[in-house]
């Protein structure tokens, strides 16, 4: 697919039946990071020994039980993961590092995978807060940050929220900054209308909806593709494990969010890696952008490779991310 254009394919673009979800939720401007570390209480959590296979639930202030993974040991990689997905994709990856001698730590977003389906925060500030909640909770220092997607959105916001004192790099893997829909600030965004068809997918017959944004998420609808059933089928036990409140709300988070400022503050190594025939979050409107607004940010992209690109082309992603890990 080429920049020009229309993604998120055909399953975003038909009308489905808005069907029993009330109206949409506006997100809410959040306090400055400062104010709320001061006023609220430290996250708790509760997690099993630790080995190479631990999982455990950290406990945020608000309440929200939030689902990590935490394998191996060495230097600490933590991924976030896309829409709307859960820790499990990243396990292609988390298996190859920890093989190469690291330790991977990866969360289940608020309302995806086993996390818990709470009502509120479901906001980049809320997902940012709960990536420190479990970054602090067990004491990660000199991590390499990696987020696919809206998890790349996840990222930047950490970075813009919390800073860089427990980050030693960070990687935007076909990533949705620095904002996803059209403005007058940002004319080369995509129209609401695009976000409206993803909304009304996820609030009529989701499982559906997701079994058709599979297909353009691997990039199974190009003549020369060859995406295993497996791979479809995964994505879309993955996104029936999200609340169906939570996916909602996500799109608003993962489309109107502009994380401009927040990628003026990264101080540290950054990868910006993206395919160009991603069809969910366009190359051009989302990496080439960020790559400018990151000082010294190395970037490489991947000719005809989709969005799902750490599983369509995962040999060579893993590659690239453990070289940069090194470097």
């Amino acid at each position: 697919m080429t920049d020009t254009q229309t993604p998120l394919g055909e399953a975003a673009r038909r009308p489905l039946l808005l069907g029993g979800l009330g109206a949409a939720t506006a997100m809410t401007a959040a306090e400055p990071a400062a104010a709320q570390t001061a006023a609220r209480p430290p996250a708790t959590t509760t997690h099993a020994p630790r080995g190479n296979g631990t999982t455990g639930m950290v406990t945020t202030p608000d309440g929200a039980q939030i689902h990590y993974k935490d394998w191996g040991t060495g230097p600490v990689v933590t991924f976030s993961h896309g829409w709307p997905l859960n820790a499990d994709a990243w396990d292609a990856q988390m298996l190859f590092l920890v093989r190469s001698g690291y330790r991977c730590v990866a969360v289940d977003r608020r309302g995806h995978g086993r996390s818990s389906q709470v009502s509120t925060r479901n906001d980049m500030d809320g997902y940012a807060d709960d990536l420190a909640a479990v970054i602090d909770a067990l004491n990660l220092r000199d991590a390499t940050l990696v987020g696919h997607s809206t998890g790349g959105g996840e990222v930047a916001r950490y970075i813009g929220r919390h800073g860089t004192r427990r980050v030693k790099k960070a990687v935007l893997v076909a990533a949705v900054p620095p904002i996803m829909l059209r403005t007058s600030a940002n004319p080369e965004g995509l129209p609401m209308e695009v976000f409206d068809a993803i909304r009304a997918g996820v609030a009529g017959n989701r499982s559906q909806f997701y079994r058709e944004l599979a297909v353009a998420f691997y990039g199974a609808n190009r003549p020369d593709a060859s995406v295993p059933q497996g791979t479809l089928d995964q994505f879309w036990l993955w996104s029936m494990q999200a609340g169906a409140l939570n996916a909602y709300e996500c799109v608003k988070a993962f489309s109107e969010t502009d994380f401009s400022e927040d990628l003026r503050k990264f101080d540290v190594p950054t990868l910006v890696l993206h395919g160009e025939d991603d069809q969910i979050v366009p190359v051009r409107e989302s990496a080439r952008k960020s790559a400018r607004l990151i000082r010294g940010a190395t970037e490489i992209y991947y000719p005809g490779a989709p969005h799902g690109l750490t599983a369509t082309h995962q040999d060579r992603f893993n590659a690239d991310l453990l070289a940069f890990i090194r470097a």
